[in-house]
């Protein structure tokens, strides 16, 4: 397990990066001098009233539709343990440690904000469980996102316990108490309100969300590069790419990705470029002028998304709430309906894009379409199939991504006992979007399978046109991993180096050293 660095929670609001380097990195977390005071203050607030003899919502009384019952002093402990064990409900597929990891380290940030109540030692055992590398087995079902992402949450809290199960530092499968005593860690008795204040976020769904974001700020810049390469083994042209042209309709991210196209296609000697008295192509297809279009939309839609993840990141969602005044509130923040929105429409861009990158893909296997590549780019067609069937796969991956498309955020079930009646589906949203990225990372891949595949066959044929700094880095990498263009092999191990290649970075690394970094 590397450590890469500390982050201090309570100092300053987090940022995806933070939220990144802790779920995946492995960096080490402290709590701010000033957060613990904070954690104190609203400490004394909750004491204050669970010695007081009117019924206070978490402190002193049940939950959901259980509210009006009041809880006597004795069994209010039990009433926290009850809370967290019935709501770590889960079933299921297993979550990914990187997003374990993000959801606690999010909770953890809302209980430094000195908003919840909690004990301080409550949010040193937070600390100290992710520091150790300890991650709360959670599973994939059981969240509607509101009130937050309560079972996924609920299980963490299991395991700060001591109860439950959970993956230690090595991988290795054991019990939560087990896992605790080694890392030398005290399990957590809760106390009033602590139970609530644990599970009651939108930690789940705001986590998924940055590492998406995260992701996806890479993905967009090899989609650029992708669609450049698909230009010059297309012997398209780079004039729709001109600046001016993208100064009559200026959206920022329309710009950006107009300005990569150009500087990756700069010194191409592929691309159609209009020459005195002889006649080159007009204009290419939609998938290849319309690229920056396109991309452009969904860097527009990353850029919502994540104003919406900023705000959620420095903000305490918890219900009820300690206010700076010293008031306990009840509220609605815990509802994941800004999240989900945003989650829902960042799958609907992933879908876009991963279909304008298959279609560009499937020009290259079409003789009609792809001006003078051997059908498929198969070696020898007929006797061998090129990458007929990795268009196939480009194109169900395709198809699956639109039925991931269609928005969680819209639906709404209600529950416990119609008090919780309308909720965020935050979560499956989440869910979705990460299958969707995968998804989109591996269609970008193919289409850099065909692109350089094709350059090899242009080559061949007119070795004297020399393909950009940029897409050359591109082939030289690819050839690293993947043999130039023969008879047919086993081609599942091609596309999986292939997408290693753009998920690892280096794809992106590539151009990157060659031309500089990208928009």
């Amino acid at each position: 397990m590397s450590i890469t660095q500390t982050i201090t929670l309570g100092a300053q609001t987090l940022t995806i990066n933070d939220v990144v380097r802790v779920a995946r990195e492995n960096a080490r977390i402290e709590i701010a001098p000033e957060a613990a005071v904070r954690i104190r203050a609203a400490r004394d607030v909750i004491e204050e009233l669970a010695n007081d003899t009117r019924p206070h919502y978490g402190v002193s009384t049940g939950f959901g539709a259980l509210a009006n019952v009041q809880i006597p002093t004795e069994k209010r402990a039990q009433l926290q343990r009850s809370l967290v064990r019935s709501h770590a409900a889960g079933t299921g597929a297993e979550v990914e440690r990187e997003v374990v990891r993000a959801l606690m380290l999010l909770r953890l940030n809302t209980l430094v904000s000195g908003h919840t109540g909690v004990r301080l030692e409550t949010a040193e055992a937070y600390r100290d469980v992710l520091n150790a590398g300890i991650t709360p087995v959670v599973h994939e079902y059981g969240s509607l996102g509101c009130s937050g992402d309560l079972s996924p949450l609920a299980h963490c809290a299991l395991a700060v316990m001591g109860e439950g199960e959970v993956d230690g530092p090595d991988g290795r499968r054991q019990d939560a108490a087990e896992a605790l005593a080694a890392a030398g860690i005290t399990p957590v008795v809760l106390a009033e309100k602590e139970g609530l204040a644990l599970i009651n976020g939108t930690d789940g769904m705001l986590g998924m969300l940055s590492l998406a974001l995260f992701d996806l700020a890479k993905l967009v810049r090899v989609a650029d590069i992708a669609a450049a390469a698909s230009i010059e083994g297309l012997r398209g042209t780079d004039a729709v790419f001109a600046p001016d042209l993208h100064e009559l309709r200026p959206h920022p991210g329309q710009r950006d990705s107009a300005a990569n196209l150009r500087r990756v296609l700069a010194d191409s000697g592929l691309i159609q470029r209009p020459v005195e008295g002889q006649f080159t192509r007009v204009q290419d297809a939609y998938s290849l002028r319309c690229s920056p279009q396109v991309h452009g939309a969904v860097r527009a839609t990353m850029a919502h998304a994540e104003s919406v993840a900023q705000i959620e990141l420095g903000s305490a969602v918890d219900n009820p709430v300690v206010t700076s005044d010293g008031r306990v509130e009840s509220n609605g923040n815990f509802h994941g309906a800004p999240v989900g929105y945003v989650l829902d429409f960042l799958a609907i861009a992933v879908a876009d894009l991963a279909s304008i990158s298959e279609r560009r893909t499937d020009r290259f296997l079409d003789t009609s379409r792809n001006h003078g590549l051997p059908p498929f780019l198969a070696a020898d067609p007929g006797l061998d199939s090129g990458l007929m069937i990795a268009q196939y796969t480009a194109a169900g991956i395709v198809s699956e991504l639109k039925r991931l498309a269609v928005p969680a955020s819209v639906d709404s079930i209600p529950s416990s006992a119609m008090q919780e009646d309308h909720v965020s589906m935050g979560w499956a949203a989440a869910r979705k979007l990460r299958r969707g990225i995968d998804g989109l990372r591996r269609v970008l891949s193919i289409e850099l399978l065909a692109s350089t595949r094709a350059l090899d066959f242009r080559l061949n044929d007119a070795p004297e046109l020399r393909p950009g700094a940029a897409t050359g880095a591109v082939h030289t990498l690819f050839r690293t991993r993947i043999a130039a263009p023969n008879t047919d092999e086993f081609l599942s191990p091609t596309i999986t180096a292939a997408t290693e290649l753009v998920e690892s970075g280096a794809v992106l690394a590539a151009v990157e050293d060659a031309i500089g970094l990208l928009d």
